[in-house]
């Protein structure tokens, strides 16, 4: 519901402004909906913001284990969360851009979550029609110093 409440609010939203959206714009709006999908259990809504060629953690993941990974996540917390602190956007041309931002992710089998961790997270996206894919991914757990 979350998600079809969102994507009538983007339509409004560029149906009400005569400008395009930026690159960054259009790859912040695909990071969100990507991240509504992972919260509310849409492993396949989440896949199809994912391209064919995508490769993670330096090639050692292909697309089908970072969906099984996907999977996995969803089914193991019950209240999978997510929340990005700043994206930064770069465009390469040739409908190719990056994306550096900081991710924390809570989860849990109750109603709270009793576990989370913050990520330092590269990406590569591609243009694909009108689309943004992610195409690379790169993360890795952010150690926070001990009280």
């Amino acid at each position: 519901m979350r998600c079809l409440f969102g994507v009538a609010f983007a339509a409004l939203l560029l149906s009400a402004c005569s400008e395009k959206l930026s690159v960054e714009q259009q790859i912040i709006a695909t990071l969100r909906n990507m991240e509504s999908a992972a919260e509310d259990g849409q492993h396949l809504e989440f896949m199809s913001y994912v391209a064919d060629s995508f490769s993670a953690q330096q090639g050692s993941m292909e697309r089908r284990d970072f969906h099984r990974f996907m999977i996995f996540q969803i089914n193991q917390n019950r209240r999978l969360q997510a929340q990005f602190f700043p994206i930064f956007v770069q465009e390469s041309g040739d409908n190719a851009a990056s994306a550096h931002f900081k991710l924390l992710v809570t989860g849990g089998a109750g109603l709270l979550p009793d576990r989370g961790q913050l990520f330092e997270v590269d990406t590569q996206w591609s243009r694909d029609g009108g689309d943004w894919l992610l195409k690379r991914a790169d993360w890795e757990a952010v150690q926070l110093p001990d009280p």
